[in-house]
């Protein structure tokens, strides 16, 4: 505090948005678009703009902003699963982290809403109500009433193709190629009675990772019919594993939608007694630390899931900003990661 001449304290006046414009010697709109985190700002203004900012201690009001560009400073996270899900697979842990990293970096903040059922359409008033500027969607299924509400109120970006056809922004892989990749492993190393344990065929991953896998079977020109399908859960796949087992007995390769799924068709083996790899080759998708950590690490396609969080959450921001360029179809590459189990 400072002494005035009448002797009564007065607080210091708070740095404001044209003093860190004159500092850094930019506009005042510059300021505005490093502080909400803008693209659309060359790295050595922004690092002129940071260190005025730093110098002068200033912080943003984030509420007088919000009044003034009619936004809220926040996106939401749209999962429509149940909590146990989410809570439980690792694939969504990596999205949110590769989601808060890119958020870190922007002056935007997080709502997380799970959400797989919403008689009231709790979920649809919140977005109705102007709290969030916009969303990020995964792990969506077919004729989610959600998604289509959220569609029609903000911007969004998808994690995974979406199954409506409409011009969406999304981050996905080649699920196709990912279950051929998977599949053709298995062949590679000769198996050749090989089943799968499929995704939920109304979300479009299960679709194409069973595709995949029926093309990579027509070109060994192998039978594709030991298919069972199961919720990417490890539970749904133990029910999946014992129903494949009981009605293809000679099984030795199995390629499974996703590792989470992989561990519990593992768990189902040893029960029967079936070794891995030496009865049955598994491979699983993902490349989580599920795979990682299971008894007998998982041979399994790598997606980058991180990265794929990151990805959604720069394109949403890049959209919030006005950027015209944002691309709407983004595909990002997999591999196979070779361990013990196949």
């Amino acid at each position: 505090m400072q002494q005035g001449g009448s002797g009564i304290r007065t607080r210091p006046t708070a740095p404001t948005l044209e003093a860190v414009a004159r500092e850094a010697n930019v506009s005042r709109a510059t300021v505005s678009r490093v502080v909400n985190g803008s693209p659309k700002v060359s790295p050595d203004v922004v690092t002129a703009v940071n260190a005025a900012i730093a110098k002068l201690n200033y912080v943003p009001n984030r509420a007088a902003r919000s009044l003034a560009s009619r936004t809220s400073g926040a996106i939401a996270l749209i999962v429509p699963e149940n909590t146990a899900m989410f809570f439980g697979d690792p694939y969504f842990a990596a999205i949110v982290q590769g989601i808060t990293r890119r958020l870190d970096e922007s002056e935007y903040l997080l709502n997380l809403l799970v959400a797989s059922t919403d008689p009231g359409h709790k979920t649809v008033r919140y977005l109705r109500s102007g709290v969030v500027d916009g969303a990020l969607v995964i792990s969506h299924h077919e004729g989610d009433d959600l998604q289509h509400e959220a569609d029609m109120l903000l911007p969004l970006v998808y994690g995974g193709r979406p199954s409506q056809p409409g011009d969406h922004i999304f981050v996905d892989v080649d699920n196709v190629e990912g279950g051929a990749i998977g599949t053709r492993h298995l062949v590679d190393v000769g198996r050749r009675r090989i089943g799968t344990i499929s995704g939920p065929l109304d979300m479009p991953a299960g679709v194409d990772r069973l595709e995949g896998f029926r093309r990579a079977m027509g070109e060994a020109d192998l039978p594709t019919d030991a298919v069972e399908t199961a919720d990417f859960t490890a539970a749904g796949a133990v029910a999946a594993t014992r129903r494949l087992l009981d009605r293809v007995p000679d099984l030795d390769g199995i390629f499974v939608a996703s590792d989470l799924m992989a561990t519990g068709a593992l768990s189902v083996l040893r029960e029967r007694g079936r070794s891995v790899p030496g009865d049955i080759a598994v491979v699983g998708f993902d490349d989580s630390p599920a795979a990682r950590s299971s008894a007998i690490p998982l041979t399994t396609v790598h997606q980058p899931s991180e990265q794929m969080g990151f990805e959604m959450a720069d394109l949403l921001l890049r959209h919030l900003s006005g950027d015209p360029d944002v691309p709407r179809r983004n595909i990002m590459p997999t591999h196979l990661v070779r361990r013990a189990s196949a």
